[in-house]
């Protein structure tokens, strides 16, 4: 089952996603290192060797050849030397993340972050100011001790071919060093082991001057380096703890605008019920009752500035704004409606009315708005949330708070790959990201005008047509919606090409995982626009989505989204959430979502229809959800109503659907015929 995790569950990070990480920052190292080799580079780097030799000089801390020269005579002495360079602050830097990744998951965290940070920083030092260390300096007269030792693991071996030998300031040997020692004053261990880590710092800032691999000055560098990464991380987490939104929510709070807001939601109509009910007030006292276990809906964003990141600021409970929260609107028209069908389509109009007004961010992003008179003696609801409070499933766990009876939304069973299978996953999905390219075409601008259209299908059936043709349901409303693109508006499948990219969010949701929060990743589609659904069109497109039931572009995805944009700077960040998120990389939005099997009623009132509400990303003009719900596959359409019909689409895709199920009655007849 889905269930809200614990602090203590929650107190260790995924080892896999950081075995990801250490090989994403390699992969900068290695990609900076290939850089190096190029033409030139090799005489920028002496000659800002010779500038940092001039500066010692004028110093008189210039004891590197003077160092070398005491070190090389004396055997046993340069062979320890050798492998100290060579090991020791590799084995001492990865033992005590190790130690406190078991031990310390709390204090590993942070180390772990200002240790990632250091290197990055080291990193583009590299690539901006390369400097030859000692050994490589022609005409000097060091002596490569490592390499004349044919040391194993460093420069006289094949092991490191890949290693930048222009990498030399700062010294990151001194500097993982020094990060051990610091580390380990801070956590207040013992003297003994604080004056051991003393010791090696002092070792190491000997070895890697005397045998010629690094200047004085590269050891200097390395002690700022270390405090600026550190420094930097500790003022993060101190606003950070469960307050600091993280990276994947923070994400839609900067790609909203004004003519894309971005809050997720349901529809629901409600079953007909005795005139007033229900009422405002019975809604808010389930609200209030379920506050406690909800609580991004006693919170608000907040950014200090625009180069901080977005913080969850606690709202005092007395505070909240029930009129505005929990609201009521009248419907727009619905004296004609006999039927659910009917109902919904009216309920519609007042998505779209509601799907171009942001949620402000002075108050908690969540409203829920009861619709009145949508049929006789039926009420409908809006239940709303900002894309930064959860993403879709989130939306449905946090609905369900509120509904009776209470259930938790079973988990998928399907296991998850081991650390080692996540991390290789994640390298290749991050290499199938970066070829996946762009769409073949790109589309006018679209228009700040929403509309919202709804059908609905019998879930039995739509599985039944998938589990016939070997395809999923979500391959069947891919081939539908394609259906009812290409039919009802020629001239936009003309304008992309005949194929519509689009994105189709992954659920990575595990067991124990809060409701709060975006949990998914997505996959981009080339979905073919066809007149006609048929096995042959099923069976393309169930080519085409094969790259879901895979987990390397998902986890990818999620580790960009989680892990690798919470590392960088609020306006990295920013841009790319802006870059990526649009009509350059996606034209559309299509989601499949799990919900309740059982009959389910809020305030006493049964619920005869639920529908997923998707917002659109900027510029692109279709946003498609499908919620499972009781039986049902209700389908919500938000559409750019510049661009797209959205009523004439759903009933196209539901004509589609019925010739789809004629093709299975008549190949039944002529089997019996």
């Amino acid at each position: 089952m889905l269930q809200v995790e614990t602090p203590a569950e929650a107190a260790r990070s995924p080892l896999w996603r950081d075995i990801a990480l250490g090989l994403a920052v390699f992969g900068v190292y290695v990609a900076v290192a290939l850089d190096a080799s190029a033409e030139g580079r090799r005489d920028f780097a002496d000659s800002n060797a010779r500038a940092l030799l001039d500066v010692e000089r004028w110093l008189h801390i210039d004891v590197e050849r003077s160092l070398n020269q005491w070190l090389v005579p004396r055997r046993v002495l340069t062979v320890l030397a050798n492998y100290e360079y060579a090991y020791t602050y590799i084995i001492s830097a990865f033992l005590l993340l190790a130690w406190l990744y078991l031990r310390l998951p709390a204090d590993y965290r942070r180390a772990r972050d200002s240790f990632i940070l250091l290197n990055l920083i080291a990193i583009a030092c590299f690539a901006v100011f390369p400097v030859t260390p000692p050994r490589l300096l022609p005409g000097m007269g060091y002596v490569d001790t490592v390499a004349q030792g044919g040391t194993f693991g460093s420069w006289g071996t094949p092991l490191v071919s890949s290693a930048n030998q222009y990498a030399a300031m700062p010294s990151l040997h001194l500097a993982w060093a020094l990060w051990v020692s610091v580390v380990l004053a801070r956590l207040a261990r013992g003297v003994a082991v604080q004056l051991l880590s003393a010791i090696h710092v002092a070792v190491t800032v000997f070895v890697i001057v005397a045998t010629a691999n690094h200047w004085v000055l590269d050891a200097v560098a390395a002690i700022p380096l270390v405090w600026v990464s550190v420094v930097m991380i500790d003022r993060r987490q101190s606003v950070r703890g469960s307050s600091l939104v993280p990276a994947a929510d923070a994400f839609f709070l900067h790609v909203e605008t004004d003519s894309a807001p971005q809050h997720v939601g349901g529809m629901v109509v409600l079953a007909p019920s005795s005139p007033g009910r229900p009422t405002l007030e019975e809604i808010r006292e389930l609200l209030r009752a379920e506050l406690p276990n909800m609580p991004r809906f006693r919170q608000r964003p907040e950014q200090p500035s625009s180069a901080r990141r977005w913080r969850w600021v606690d709202v005092d409970p007395a505070d909240i704004d029930w009129d505005w929260h929990v609201s009521e609107r009248p419907a727009a028209g619905g004296a004609d409606a006999t039927d659910v069908d009917g109902a919904a389509a009216v309920l519609s109009r007042t998505v779209a009315q509601v799907a171009t007004e942001r949620l402000p961010r002075d108050r908690p992003m969540w409203r829920i708005i009861l619709v009145r008179d949508i049929a006789p003696g039926r009420s409908g609801l809006l239940f709303l949330v900002h894309h930064c409070v959860a993403d879709g499933v989130g939306t449905v766990l946090q609905a369900l708070n509120i509904l009776q009876p209470r259930l938790n939304l079973a988990a998928d069973g399907r296991s998850q790959p081991g650390i080692l299978r996540r991390a290789v996953a994640t390298i290749v999905g991050l290499v199938q990201l970066a070829t996946d390219g762009r769409p073949a075409a790109k589309l006018k601008d679209g228009s700040a005008r929403r509309g919202f259209a709804t059908t609905a299908f019998d879930l039995s059936a739509i599985r039944t047509v998938a589990r016939e043709r070997g395809v999923r349901v979500t391959d069947v409303l891919l081939g539908l919606l394609a259906v009812g693109v290409r039919r009802t508006h020629p001239e936009l499948s003309a304008a992309v090409g005949h194929r519509l990219r689009v994105s189709v969010p992954i659920m990575l949701r595990e067991p124990h995982s809060a409701a709060a929060g975006n949990l998914t990743a997505a996959a981009m589609v080339d979905l073919p626009l066809t007149d006609t659904v048929d096995d042959v069109r099923l069976r393309e497109i169930s080519h085409a989505t094969a790259r879901l039931r895979t987990p390397t572009r998902a986890l990818a995805s999620r580790f960009v989204m989680a892990t690798v944009l919470g590392l960088c700077p609020v306006g990295v960040h920013r841009w790319f959430a802006r870059k990526v998120y649009g009509p350059a990389f996606l034209q559309a939005i299509v989601s499949n979502m799990p919900g309740p099997e059982p009959a389910m009623s809020i305030a006493g009132i049964p619920l005869d229809r639920v529908v997923p509400i998707l917002p659109l990303a900027p510029g692109a003009p279709i946003a498609l959800g499908a919620l499972s719900w009781t039986g049902v596959l209700g389908v919500g359409l938000a559409v750019d109503a510049e661009l797209v019909d959205g009523d004439r689409v759903v009933v196209a895709m539901a004509q589609a659907f019925t010739e789809l199920r004629a093709l299975d009655v008549n190949s039944s007849s002529s089997a019996m015929n």
